[in-house]
């Protein structure tokens, strides 16, 4: 993505005003975090800030009220969810795609519509939103969302690459933006199922990474 259409994202992602030369960030509505089992300290304190600050920009939801679910798998509908609100893509008019499995009714079709729209997951004859999303699935709709530029050379150590070239080169992509690292040093496990607080902290490191390049590439 050039300097020209990433600031328009972040324009778009955040609300700013621009004063003088300066840009800076309004802060978002206040929303109090309703969810009790994400609690802020200790090795969920990095959790906590992304699910509260997703959650107050209506990015994330809950499986309840008051639970967030973190380590419970992420379904491919919530994924599209969470993803088409971050990028605040128009989930209303859109084309259907054609997936049989995700009807008009379906609770996240205007999600998954606007994803198939902007080209970042493939039309076909099926979705499977109820399905748990991949970690090296998660890499990809990651990339081609944030519009991140994609590696080209694989320097990860990991030993479980796919056998897929552009598959491992979208996981390599979000290692070099540091918003995720491997299981351990030496294995990614592309095949294992990504969590609800994972993907939170997925698109929150996301998020970070563009706005604080966009605030200081932007001061004259």
């Amino acid at each position: 993505m050039n300097k020209r259409n990433q600031s328009k994202f972040i324009m778009s992602l955040s609300a700013s005003v621009l004063v003088g030369s300066f840009v800076y960030a309004v802060p978002a509505t206040a929303t109090s975090m309703p969810f009790t089992d994400v609690k802020n300290e200790g090795s969920e304190v990095e959790l906590y800030k992304a699910v509260s600050d997703l959650y107050s920009r209506g990015v994330v939801f809950g499986t309840t009220s008051t639970t967030f679910s973190p380590y419970e798998n992420l379904t491919r509908g919530e994924a599209a969810t969470f993803l088409a609100e971050a990028l605040q893509l128009d989930t209303r008019n859109i084309e259907n795609p054609g997936f049989e499995d995700v009807p008009t009714s379906h609770n996240y079709y205007g999600p998954i519509a606007a994803l198939a729209a902007n080209n970042i997951i493939q039309k076909g004859e099926n979705y499977n939103p109820n399905s748990p999303i991949t970690r090296s699935q998660m890499a990809k709709i990651l990339t081609l969302g944030f519009q991140l530029e994609q590696a080209t050379k694989l320097s990860a150590p990991f030993s479980d690459f796919t056998s897929d070239t552009e598959t491992n080169e979208y996981i390599q992509t979000l290692v070099n933006y540091s918003i995720t690292q491997g299981i351990t040093t030496t294995q990614f496990s592309p095949y294992t199922n990504v969590k609800r607080g994972q993907m939170s902290l997925f698109i929150y490191r996301t998020l970070e990474k563009f706005e604080e390049d966009f605030y200081i590439t932007e001061i004259e």
